[in-house]
Formats: C-alpha cells, structure tokens, sequence
C-alpha cells in the first residue's frame, strides 16, 4: 500500500506539472505579427501617464506571482516526490494500570459533579497507556465507557458529562431552567434511576459495580477505582460502604475517595465514614476542593506496580501526501488566475 501511494503522489505531481504547462501554453499571450502592428506617432507620452504607470505594476506584479507560484509549486512536488510520511514505532506493551472513575449522580450531587469531572480532566494528561473507565450511578449504575485507552474519547465523554452535569437544581423549582438542557441531563441519567423514588446515593452498591468493571481478572494488573460521592445515602443497598469497599479490597483494587458535598446536619457523620472506609484499605481521601488532590492521585497511581505485557514494537510508516497535494491545488488556482489576468 505505501508503494502505491508513492507512485499515486508522483503521477499527481506529473499530470499537475503537465497541467500548468499546458494552460500557461494556451494561456499566453499570442505574438503579434508585424505586419498587423500600427505605429503611433508622438506616444512616448504614453510611459507617463498614470494609467499607463500602474497597469504596468499591476503586469509586473502578476509576473513575479506567476514566478512564486512556479517556485512553490516546485518546492510542494520536491517534497511530495520525497514521500513525506508518518512514522510511529507503537507496541502492544501498554501500561497495566486500569482506573475506573466511579461517579455519584444523585440530587444532592449534581452541583458538585461538573467540578469533579473536571478534576478527572485534570488527571488525563498524566496517563500514557492506562485504561480508563467511567461508571455513573444513583439507585443503579451505568457505564458511560468502558476500560479504554482511547484518550479522545474519554476527554469528549468526559467534556459532555461536565457540560451536561452543571445543571441547577434549584431552577426546577420556580420552572426557570433550559428545557434542551434537562432534557440532555435526564437522557444522560437514564439507567441510574432504576430503584424507585425511595432509594438514592446506593453508595455500597455504585462502588461495587465500579469493581465489577475490570477485566482480565487472571493478568497481573494494577487496578485503582476514583470514587466520587457525599455518601448521602437513602434506602437499603445490597452492599453497605463498608461491604462494597472489603469487596474491593479483596480485589486488591485501590481506592481514592473523593468527598464532594453541602454542609448538612449529617454531612459531618457521612463525611466521616466515607474517610474511615477508605483509609481503613489503605486508600486516599480527598475533599473535591483540595488543591494537592490531582497531584497526589496522579503520585499513588504512577507509585503503583505497572506490568508490561510481552509483546514486539512495530513500525508504522504512513504516507502523508495531503498538505503537499492540497499546496499543488492552491498553486494550480493561483496560477490560472495569474496568467489569465496576464493576458487581459
């Protein structure tokens, strides 16, 4: 296939080449014959008229961009005649890290989840190979993406959810929010919902289904869960926090806690158990608003033990004649335009 597209590239370059002669050929200026010349008497005026003066800088001009043209276009088919192409040495030795982001979407967290979401954006950068997954959940889970290490489709479905999340509760109450808007948050909450009115903020059983997430569960792998939530819960989970983080213990999945929400009666108390949870599995607690909490998760992750899967580098070489080919068009354009102005 590169050889193809190497001899494609050259016959473009040709036929362009041709092209331009042919139409600078047909385009010129045919020569007078001398016998159909008239001779004027009393014109040497004539170089001094203002008229006269600027179509003459006007010919000129267009002279010197029919010789730039002719420059550029020599330069773009050297270069298209070199083979310009992408070469990346990939391999299929990724780093074993797997993250799941692990997302509480209920009422009372919906004003603190965009903020959250855009700590995750802040961690993206930091990963080189790691597959990330994203998980939302209420009275049930969703998977918004699996374990991927496609990292453009993370940072949009991570932009979406931080757009389509900061939403102001408050605003359905005297009917002041964006209609388009709502309608987008509750189409993005469908599947999160799905216990009734009576249950909310399952937080026991949102981190256990975020630990069901990871795969291949006989490779040695370094697995780590982001969890979100204020740990307001309302009903009866199958699995308690405490429950849901010896699950993932068992696992040997580490775990960050992220703590995000209002000042309450029983804030303090929920805020308390969360961190015992954690810290009781040697995990990390963060408040949302801690400034040290990007840096210090990005640490732990990378302190982690990483296993590299046996494989061989491959070299990809991929031709990339599409700046160089769109040049030759532009100069093509530029250079008809040029002669026929020439002529007139």
């Amino acid at each position: 296939m590169n050889h193809y597209m190497h001899g494609w590239a050259l016959w473009v370059v040709i036929g362009v080449v041709v092209a331009m002669g042919i139409l600078g050929w047909f385009a010129r200026k045919p020569k007078s014959e001398r016998r159909n010349v008239t001779w004027v008497a009393n014109a040497g005026y004539l170089p001094t008229l203002p008229s006269f003066r600027s179509r003459l800088s006007r010919y000129k001009l267009l002279l010197s961009v029919v010789a730039v043209v002719l420059l550029g276009t020599t330069v773009a088919a050297g270069f298209l005649v070199s083979r310009p192409v992408d070469r990346q040495v990939r391999s299929e030795e990724l780093a074993t890290r797997d993250i799941v982001l692990c997302l509480d979407v209920s009422g009372s967290m919906l004003e603190f989840d965009t903020e959250v979401v855009e700590r995750f954006l802040e961690l993206l950068p930091s990963f080189q190979g790691e597959r990330i997954a994203l998980s939302i959940w209420n009275s049930t889970s969703r998977t918004v993406f699996p374990l991927t290490d496609d990292y453009q489709l993370v940072e949009e479905e991570l932009r979406y959810a931080a757009e389509v999340l900061d939403f102001d509760v408050d605003s359905l109450s005297d009917w002041s929010f964006d209609p388009g808007h709502y309608d987008r948050l509750i189409d993005y909450l469908t599947g999160t919902t799905g216990m009734g009115d009576n249950e909310s903020s399952l937080v026991g059983d949102g981190l256990a289904t975020c630990g069901l997430m990871f795969d291949e569960q006989e490779t040695e792998r370094s697995r780590s869960i982001i969890l979100a939530t204020d740990n307001q819960l309302l009903g009866n989970p199958v699995y308690t926090l405490a429950e849901a983080g010896d699950l993932i213990a068992e696992r040997q999945i580490s775990l960050f806690g992220i703590y995000a929400g209002e000042s309450t009666a029983s804030s303090a108390a929920e805020e308390k158990e969360y961190r015992d949870v954690v810290q009781a599995h040697d995990g990390l607690f963060f408040e949302a608003s801690d400034p040290n909490l990007v840096s210090q998760v990005v640490d732990q992750i990378a302190a982690q033990q990483a296993v590299d899967l046996d494989a061989d580098s491959d070299v990809v070489i991929t031709d990339r004649p599409e700046r160089y080919f769109a040049w030759l068009v532009v100069a093509l354009a530029v250079y008809v335009l040029a002669v026929w102005r020439l002529r007139t």
